[in-house]
């Protein structure tokens, strides 16, 4: 699939054609090549579990590349095309691969809405744009950048600690051992009491969701940014890392980090 496709337009496509495997993923927005890059994911799936190989273009010397997944170093909201192939080449291509015998991934929400027994593919589809258009900002009506920080990985020693102490916060064991937590409860149990830098806010209705009600400056966001980020270390002891990146004139920049 080319680059420049929109990501939920190839699940839309998918789903008529009746090639099921990528429902989980539907409603993301952005195209297949960024899809790649941020290894996407959402009720239960990544793009790393569905993709085959990703084609790049060095554009020194025009010649395409195929990476396959094992070599992607997919990881949380991270791969390669974030590191080594981040200058100088671009995304051209994704192989995705969806099995013939489709097997239905469930999540907590979705369980509730549905019978288990007889869900079908356009169940969860329709689930799940529910789901997404209740808790996400319409862009064309609110300027947002969608999750702003990733949910944060942490080992199982200081997870059994705030584990102890609030035992409602959900998580979610790793392959590794270690525990994702979830940002969104980290920034409702701070409660900021509806903070506000100029026209920048945390969305009322996901926390993890930084928006611009009116004509809000850059520095208007990270500023909002830097104070949650500080607020949730403070009483938690966990650093919240940003999951968008930042786009300075000369390129990429990192901003937000622990130390700044």
């Amino acid at each position: 699939m080319f680059s420049g496709e929109k990501w939920n337009d190839v699940v839309k496509y998918t789903m008529k054609m009746k090639f099921f495997g990528l429902e989980n993923l539907a409603l993301i927005p952005g195209c297949i090549g960024s899809a790649a890059i941020q290894n996407i994911g959402a009720y239960g799936l990544e793009l790393k579990n569905i993709c085959e190989y990703v084609d790049i273009i060095s554009l020194k010397t025009s010649k395409i590349i195929r990476i396959k997944n094992y070599l992607c170093r997919f990881a949380y909201r991270d791969s390669i095309f974030k590191h080594k192939y981040q200058e100088g080449y671009a995304v051209i291509s994704v192989g995705i691969k969806i099995l013939k015998k489709w097997k239905p991934i469930f999540f907590k929400s979705l369980i509730k809405n549905i019978n288990i027994t007889k869900v079908t593919p356009y169940e969860i589809y329709n689930n799940i744009c529910k789901i997404r258009r209740r808790k996400l900002p319409n862009p064309d009506k609110i300027g947002n950048a969608g999750s702003f920080f990733k949910n944060p990985i942490i080992t199982q020693k200081n997870a059994k600690k705030i584990l102890s102490i609030y035992i409602n916060i959900p998580y979610y064991p790793q392959n590794n051992g270690n525990i994702k937590i979830s940002a969104a409860w980290l920034i409702q149990k701070y409660n900021f009491k509806n903070i506000k830098i100029g026209n920048a806010s945390i969305y009322k209705k996901n926390k993890l969701i930084l928006v611009n009600q009116k004509k809000s400056h850059g520095w208007e966001i990270l500023k909002l940014a830097k104070i949650i980020q500080k607020s949730i270390f403070k009483k938690f002891k966990i650093w919240l890392e940003p999951e968008i990146d930042f786009i300075h004139s000369l390129g990429k920049i990192d901003l937000l980090k622990k130390n700044n």
